[in-house]
């Protein structure tokens, strides 16, 4: 027998005996035998390399490193869940889809507590696998999810294809992990999320490979182009296609009392599972009806999230301190013995302002009662004040900055406390931090350590000089726990910074009242920061969402005449300052709704809708009267009789390649 077919059969044995194993939870064959042919496979790639197949078992070895998460778009957005947190607001979901929807049967899923990823394959092999990020990009881990042995590097059919579903780490492999970690004396992971989440953001996947990650798939985002008319449906096209889905432990509900008795039953057992959940989520069952009830800008209307009742901890309250936020608001914070609650060890948490302690009748030294639900930050509910032994001490509202001594001030309007020293060191670090998060510039290396290492070093006193960084590179790589590897990945990271669109800077700067959205609107709005910067408060009123607070604090930003010589200098730096969002526009598809269908030969889909956004047009999922124009691929579904149906113009591949010139060249 030759090598090729050899290398084909043991490829078709190790998948089969993977999916039976990790997706059915029904081997088929020994542990020794299956060690034995992965050992077969193993030396024939290494002597045949050139052989060796994309979708190889020998893959989730691991091996494979990167040197950074590259950036991905996801051309369908990624989009959260809203919550609901008792039986209350679970019947005001169902009244509100009762508006639109007769009869509505819904799907109930454990929730389970992971991180979200997208998978992409083509042709059946696993192409790309990307984090959720903000919804809209996310970034590339596909290394190391296939690692994961419930992941199918190729599917039962040769298809293209995008899934989304939850990795996670189960109880069994998080004991097993924190047993050796403990046996080489490094920290322990405090709970499984956690866990997962570290494993599969290592740039080394051999690490990845050896945290027994596993995964549930549990969302087709496209469910019309495969002919599927229910949530149900999909999860079993899913399964069928060889993905791990947890449709066992799923239940359709026939009604909203149904939907209830589940999630009782199911938050009352949820500590027997072999994994953490965090909740349920209610789905409508009919892909129809989940159109019919539509979207808003950040969750889909015809799902939500029931979440779980937080847990309550008792703990002894050591201390009160004071921390300086970056717009310099001064916040006191709760010193606790250390608690676990919900798996998290809590030690610190946030008391908000002044009047918040003083409601609480909050003092140092109490017993108090701490809750956490979800990813929510702890919070002190009460003090149980039976337990006071009189040594307890009085809070006091501190009135000078901790960092700078600064007099504080408070506005009327308020009941917050501010440093307004501007060159108050906390306030300076925070800022550094905010513009490198994750929403605004995203500087991914530069986490709340390493800012504030570089400042107190005086290589980042303002935001600016993350692009003078490069100056002190010889400098930077002799650091205590950096080298020219990893200096040349910060360095690069703020490079590319430079060509974001106007709205990251915008919520980078940390202009007070902005966040993103109100960021985005602005940016859309002007098109570039010279317009913004001439606005007067009274036009950028009338803007939709943009009231009178917000319309005074970025006309006065925009008055200082620091901030105004910060915008020039990052100008001089090559930092952008448009709105890309509308570029190349044309008017074959400006303001056109574009929806895809089939398979395109020449043109990838993610490729196909960047262009069409590109160029002033979006894309929808589904047909509908508001459709402009239906762009046909082979093998076209549904989708293409809705079009006919509704007389809506259609485009094959070869005149939407015609309509966009040399848009498609790399």
């Amino acid at each position: 027998m030759n090598a090729q077919k050899r290398m084909e059969e043991l490829i078709d044995i190790l998948n089969k005996a993977n999916y039976e194993y990790y997706v059915l939870a029904n081997p088929t064959i020994e542990d020794m035998e299956y060690d034995k042919y992965l050992r077969e496979l193993i030396d024939l790639e290494n002597k045949y390399p050139t052989l060796a197949r994309k979708d190889s078992p020998t893959k989730k070895i691991g091996g494979e490193v990167v040197d950074k998460f590259n950036k991905v778009k996801h051309n369908i957005p990624m989009m959260s869940l809203s919550n609901v947190f008792n039986e209350e607001e679970i019947l005001n979901f169902d009244t509100k889809i009762r508006k639109e929807v007769n009869n509505p049967k819904y799907v109930c899923e454990l929730k389970i507590d992971g991180l979200s990823v997208s998978l992409k394959y083509q042709k059946g092999l696993l192409i790309t696998a990307a984090t959720r990020g903000d919804g809209k990009i996310g970034e590339e881990i596909t290394h190391n999810v296939k690692t994961i042995k419930s992941v199918p590097l190729k599917l039962k059919k040769e298809i293209d294809i995008e899934v989304r579903g939850e990795i996670y780490m189960s109880k069994k492999a998080l004991e097993d992990l924190n047993k050796t970690r403990k046996e080489i004396n490094e920290p322990l992971f405090k709970n499984a999320r956690n866990a997962a989440a570290g494993s599969i953001r290592q740039l080394d996947s051999k690490i990845a490979a050896q945290r027994n990650l596993d995964v549930f798939i549990y969302h087709l985002p496209n469910p019309e182009d495969y002919n599927i008319k229910t949530h149900i449906e999909a999860l079993e096209f899913m399964k069928n296609l060889g993905f791990k889905t947890n449709i066992d432990n799923n239940f359709l509900a026939n009604d909203i009392k149904e939907v209830i008795n589940y999630i009782n039953e199911k938050e009352n057992n949820r500590i027997t599972l072999p994994y953490d959940i965090d909740g349920v989520v209610i789905k409508l069952n009919n892909i129809k009806d989940q159109q019919k009830v539509g979207y808003t800008s950040k969750y889909p209307k015809w799902a939500t999230a029931y979440k779980f009742k937080e847990q309550e901890a008792i703990t002894k309250l050591k201390d009160i301190i004071f921390t300086v936020g970056r717009t310099g608001q001064v916040t006191p914070n709760a010193i606790l013995e250390p608690v676990f609650v919900m798996g998290s060890l809590i030690s610190k948490t946030t008391l908000h302002n002044e009047e918040y302690v003083k409601e609480k009748e909050i003092k140092i030294g109490d017993t108090v009662v701490i809750k956490k639900a979800g990813d929510v930050i702890p919070e002190v509910v009460r003090v149980i004040k039976e337990r006071r032994v009189g040594t307890e001490q009085d809070f006091h509202m501190t009135k000078n900055c901790p960092i700078c001594g600064s007099k504080l001030a408070k506005k009327e309007e308020e009941s917050a406390y501010y440093c307004i020293n501007a060159s108050c060191d906390a306030r300076k670090i925070e800022g550094l931090i905010h513009y490198a998060s994750r929403d605004a510039m995203n500087l991914t290396g530069f986490g709340d350590r390493i800012v504030e290492d570089f400042y107190n070093m005086g290589y980042l006193k303002n935001i600016s000089d993350y692009y003078s960084l490069k100056n002190y590179k010889d400098e930077l790589k002799v650091l205590e726990g950096f080298g020219e590897k990893s200096i040349s990945n910060l360095l690069n990271e703020v490079e590319n910074s430079k060509q974001k669109s106007l709205e990251k800077l915008l919520f980078a700067l940390g202009i007070r009242y902005v966040g993103s959205k109100t960021a985005h609107i602005l940016a859309k709005f002007y098109h570039n920061i010279d317009n913004l910067m001439n606005a007067h408060y009274e036009e950028l009123e009338k803007i939709d969402d943009i009231g009178k607070t917000i319309s005074k604090s970025v006309y006065n930003y925009f008055q200082n005449e620091e901030n105004i010589a910060l915008i020039n200098k990052l100008k001089s730096f090559g930092i952008n300052m448009e709105y890309l969002g509308e570029l190349e526009i044309d008017n074959n598809f400006l303001n056109k709704t574009f929806v895809l269908t089939g398979s395109l030969n020449s043109i990838t889909r993610d490729k196909a809708t960047q262009i069409i956004e590109k160029k002033g047009g979006k894309t929808s999922n589904s047909v509908s009267k508001n459709t402009d124009i239906v762009i046909v691929g082979e093998n076209a579904g549904s989708k293409l009789a809705k079009a006919q149906e509704l007389n809506i113009q259609t485009w094959t591949e070869e005149e939407f390649l015609s309509h966009i010139g040399s848009s498609n060249e790399e």
